[in-house]
């Protein structure tokens, strides 16, 4: 059964989407197997590693985030790879860029460690799936967006150079979802230190993420939190997927501590 949050974030991804990339979204919701494996991902995540969210409400997070700055990087003009390929158009990224995000993290049901590979391996025949109803009678479309996706998948670690925007996309996507909540569970259930609880406590100094448009740039990303250990959570994690990513010369990056001024990143 899902969570309140994760009914609220669903009707918030429809409400953000219409044509063809709504009927897609209603799929991705409404799939059984995709719940199944993001739940037991998340098990895997929490209960047993005690990492901090890697479910169906991060992955929700990481559709829409990454949809937003779809949206920003059209309105402003900017091609996406399938259609510098000519092998889509903005709606074939739009359904890559949500495939990706809705599957990036399955593969922590089965570990930490080279998750992102283990995520293709268990997505694509997810994807495969979806995409013979989404796209029946084109098998060009099928090919071009299912292996966009993988690419997404794939490269949201920055274990791995990835060249098209619709994975770099994803690659900021999920770096943008750090707010405290979604450290809030680990941080409970532990009661021991341990390596790694910097990550935990910055992502907990996060009060907000907000991604708008720029004021030079396309895309404008402000990471608002409450102290300066936040700053870390930028630095060692944000920014590092930020330079990796095909989209970084589109970002404007900022950085405040509530009452203080703004610390420039990017852009």
């Amino acid at each position: 059964m899902k969570s309140p949050k994760e009914n609220s974030l669903d009707k918030r991804i429809l409400a953000m989407t219409t044509g063809r990339a709504h009927d897609l979204a209603s799929m991705l919701i409404n799939d059984k197997e995709i719940q199944e494996l993001q739940e037991y991902a998340n098990i895997v995540s929490i209960r047993r590693l005690n990492f901090n969210d890697h479910g169906p409400v991060h992955m929700r997070k990481v559709l829409i985030n990454a949809l937003t700055m779809l949206d920003l990087l059209h309105e402003a003009g900017i091609k996406t790879s399938l259609e510098h390929d000519d092998a889509g158009d903005v709606d074939d990224s739009r359904a890559a860029v949500m495939l990706a995000a809705f599957l990036h993290d399955v593969g922590m049901s089965v570990g930490r460690q080279n998750h992102e590979i283990n995520s293709a391996i268990i997505g694509t025949p997810v994807i495969t799936r979806l995409l013979d109803a989404f796209y029946p009678n084109d098998l060009g479309k099928r090919v071009a967006v299912r292996s966009m996706a993988v690419e997404g998948i794939e490269g949201h670690m920055a274990t791995q150079k990835i060249h098209s925007v619709e994975a770099g996309l994803i690659l900021v996507a999920d770096g943008c979802d750090m707010e405290k909540g979604r450290s809030r569970i680990p941080m409970m259930l532990s009661t021991e230190p341990r390596v790694g609880d910097i990550h935990q406590y910055s992502a907990a100094a996060i009060k907000r993420v907000d991604i708008g448009k720029g004021e030079r740039l396309p895309i404008r990303i402000d990471v608002l939190m409450e102290e300066s250990v936040g700053f870390f959570q930028i630095e060692e994690v944000l920014l590092q997927k930020v330079a990796m990513s095909p989209i970084k010369q589109y970002i404007e990056l900022y950085g405040r501590v509530d009452g203080q001024a703004p610390r420039r990143y990017l852009g």
